[in-house]
């Protein structure tokens, strides 16, 4: 039987969102091998030969990522120089920017919902209106980023006010919303009849697969 391709998904609980994790866990885990990572597993065989890392949604502000991650960025970066992908979903968009990562070129992740002509004006959990390829849909949203700039790169899903909202420039690859979005995050009232049944999570997996 074939190995499944190893990705490793950064969890520090509680500056990455448990539910971002398990939910990236259950929309891959069907083709992928799917493991956490710590900083303390940076130096670990499993670590390094992971194919992907992933950047889960959460509590990503820059005090977060300068004592978390800066201490060991380089350690991070250097998988990436070796052509492994980065996959950023919501806090980890914004981790892929300039004032983090700095693995974008000429392009930045902004907060979307202070952008010009956006249809969400505050920070909450809602959905927002998206098209990804050539499909309308409602994708769950929480103060995630628009991707702006002029650098070249493949734009997945773009926001009602025509912002970037997925893209993949080489091997980083990064979503505003959530894909990978579980039923259980749709039980508000205001919320429930947008619940996708595991569509969002093929998606997710589609573009995983063009990333890879």
């Amino acid at each position: 039987m074939q190995k499944k391709p190893p990705i490793a998904v950064f969890l520090h609980h509680p500056t990455c969102a448990l539910d971002s994790v398990a939910g990236i866990h259950e929309a891959l885990t069907q083709n992928y091998e799917i493991f956490p990572f710590t900083i303390n597993d940076l130096n670990h065989p499993r670590f390094t030969k992971a194919k992907m890392y992933v950047f889960p949604g959460g509590v990503g502000e820059a005090s977060k990522f300068n004592s978390i991650i800066r201490p060991h960025i380089e350690v991070i970066k250097e998988q990436l120089d070796k052509g492994k992908k980065y996959l950023g979903i919501c806090m980890g968009a914004y981790w892929a920017g300039p004032n983090y990562f700095n693995i974008l070129r000429n392009l930045d992740a902004v907060q979307y919902i202070k952008r010009p002509r956006t249809e969400i004006r505050r920070s909450h959990p809602t959905t927002a209106n998206i098209t990804w390829g050539e499909s309308k849909y409602r994708m769950y949203f929480y103060d995630g980023c628009a991707i702006v700039g002029n650098g070249r790169c493949n734009v997945v899903a773009t926001y009602k006010n025509g912002d970037s909202m997925a893209v993949i420039q080489k091997n980083v690859g990064i979503i505003g919303c959530h894909p990978e979005s579980m039923r259980s995050w749709f039980d508000k009232s205001y919320l429930v009849n947008y619940w996708h049944k595991f569509h969002h999570h093929k998606l997710l997996q589609e573009f995983v697969e063009e990333l890879l």
